[in-house]
């Protein structure tokens, strides 16, 4: 009985080498190769002699396992292999391009993603306008808004969840907190709202102090309560509160019916018919208002971009009132 035949090894094939080890270098040389057609040429084009340039090609046929050149007469030509290496590179070299041009739109804050968070009344003021101007300057910057209250801001912010938070400067960290960087915007005027048939509402300089004797309309607690009472009590006397109310719609609409008098920001100024808006003067009240950011995270181009543009924003909506009294 005949022992079993042991089937023949098959040829022994050159290993290549995964493409993730091909050298980009080698690879720019074999394509500068094919648009030159020459060693020599190609050598002048790359500030190299023949010699290395016949050592890299050498080497990267090694390196993918296949021959790249042939000799034709006194010149060399690529194989077919050579150019399906090429045709793959091509598409390696694009992407290069591609990824080259996004990291350059990083470097300048014209890429990324920042997470804003803001209260209510500086989002259609800033936040709003910044993001119009971003989003023709720099498409590619994408901005996440997320309203939020002054301590809610900076919780978030600590905790990682936002990126620049938005906030009333009497509410925000001290300048001195070591874990924020702070970045005054504007001075917000606070304004009084009357009812179009108040006694006062046309009267010619009006302070903050000739309202004293009002029944007053503001929150029962948290930061608008404390801006109201803080302000009369700087123009030297203690509000009355008449109603209490968060939402400006709803002390506006008690205003207009004349159930009292209130400070509004200029930020939050909305149009209410029987409603009057005085600036006061000259003891106007103003709160200030700031962004920050995790201490370091400043000199991020992306945040540092929008940062820039939330300034713009704040001096544009500045502007307007310059010189009002």
């Amino acid at each position: 009985m005949s022992e079993p035949r042991t089937p023949p090894e098959p040829p022994h094939l050159p290993e290549a080498s995964r493409a993730t080890d091909w050298d980009l270098r080698k690879l720019r040389i074999l394509k500068a190769l094919s648009e030159h057609g020459t060693v020599t040429a190609t050598a002048e084009a790359l500030l190299m002699t023949p010699s290395a340039v016949s050592q890299q090609l050498t080497n990267l046929a090694r390196q993918v396992g296949v021959p790249l050149l042939e000799a034709q007469g006194r010149r060399v030509r690529l194989t077919d292999a050579a150019h399906l290496v090429l045709r793959h590179a091509e598409a390696v070299f694009a992407q290069l391009e591609r990824a080259d041009a996004e990291l350059a739109g990083y470097a300048r804050g014209e890429a990324g993603e920042v997470r804003v968070g803001a209260f209510s009344t500086a989002v259609p003021a800033l936040v709003v306008p910044a993001v119009r101007r971003l989003r023709q300057a720099a498409p590619g910057l994408e901005v996440r808004v997320r309203e939020a209250e002054a301590a809610e801001a900076y919780e978030l912010l600590a905790g990682g969840h936002v990126d620049l938070a938005l906030s009333l400067a009497a509410h925000a960290p001290t300048a001195r907190d070591p874990k924020f960087t702070r970045v005054p915007l504007l001075a917000d005027p606070l304004d009084v709202a009357l009812p179009s048939d108040h006694p006062l509402a046309a009267q010619a300089g009006l302070r903050l102090a000739d309202l004293s004797g009002e029944r007053w309309i503001f929150g029962g607690s948290g930061p608008w309560s404390e801006i109201t009472r803080t302000a009369c009590e700087a123009a030297g006397f203690v509000p009355e509160q008449a109603h209490s109310a968060a939402g400006w719609t709803a002390i506006l609409s008690m205003v207009e019916a004349g159930m009292g008098v209130a400070l509004v920001p200029r930020m939050a100024a909305q149009r209410a018919p029987g409603v009057v808006t005085r600036t006061l003067s000259p003891d106007q009240p103003l709160r200030h208002v700031v962004a920050a950011v995790r201490r370091g995270a400043e000199d991020g181009p992306a945040l540092a971009r929008v940062l820039r543009t939330l300034r713009e924003a704040a001096e544009a909506y500045r502007s307007p009132y310059d010189g009002q009294t």
